[in-house]
């Protein structure tokens, strides 16, 4: 059975493995839920610091820029909760005690009703960044919610009411994501260092080149947001494998 539209939380925590991944998989619903006076935390577990196609990029600049986009991302889907990084290298995230520590800490901090993140369980995902942030989303919760977890992060306990897994091979839950959808592109568009690599937009603002590939992407996202939304009904939705508090 699939269910639609949970009531819209108090507080949402988003994690991502990479700067732009929680926009591609949630952005949608965070801004919907943003408009409906719901506070959004994101969550970004790696520095994006090999994030270019251009060998001869500055790792460090590279870090600082992806920083600058992340943010201003989040200011564009409604969000005022700020954004942690964890800065993990790109690449090379993996599902250890410590990262869990940090992430069951950040769950503490913000005290989300729900929290949404990777799917782990995804088949075939070959990114070891994508794996690793699905089980530390996972784990997280479950070290956040129990009081004999990591007593020596000085934080009380948290339970969040549910889990929405995105990139979902078995997604029994959407959020309908049509009246936002223009928002989740603009926040996406905000990612400039991905446009080439990530969206296949590598002309010059502004040109003929720039319009054409911006559609195509802007299509695609389109696309993806129906074939979510499948005979449900809704026009553009998000798909999540939900996971309730029990």
């Amino acid at each position: 059975m699939t269910t639609t539209d949970l009531d819209t939380p108090a507080r949402a925590l988003a994690i991502g493995a990479h700067p732009d991944d929680i926009e591609f998989g949630c952005g949608g619903t965070l801004a919907k839920w943003a408009l409906q006076g719901c506070e959004i935390f994101h969550l970004v577990l790696t520095d994006g610091s090999k994030g270019s196609w251009d060998a001869a990029s500055d790792a460090a600049a590279l870090v600082q820029c992806r920083h600058e986009e992340q943010r201003a991302a989040q200011r564009a889907l409604g969000g005022h909760g700020g954004v942690t990084f964890l800065d993990w290298p790109d690449g090379e995230l993996e599902a250890g005690l410590y990262q869990r520590l940090q992430v069951a800490a950040c769950i503490r901090r913000c005290a989300p009703d729900v929290v949404l993140g990777h799917d782990p369980w995804k088949r075939y995902r070959i990114h070891p960044d994508h794996r690793n942030a699905g089980w530390l989303t996972t784990d997280g919760v479950v070290a956040a919610r129990d009081p004999l977890f990591f007593p020596e992060l000085g934080l009380p306990p948290h339970r969040p009411r549910t889990i929405l897994l995105f990139e979902a091979d078995d997604a029994d839950h959407l959020e309908d994501i049509s009246a936002t959808f223009d928002t989740k592109l603009a926040a996406l568009l905000c990612h400039r260092s991905q446009l080439r690599s990530t969206m296949g937009i590598d002309a010059a603002t502004g040109s003929p080149r720039y319009e054409e590939q911006l559609g195509a992407f802007e299509a695609r996202l389109r696309q993806e947001a129906v074939d979510a939304a499948g005979t449900s009904g809704i026009l553009l939705a998000e798909s999540f494998k939900r996971i309730d508090d029990r």
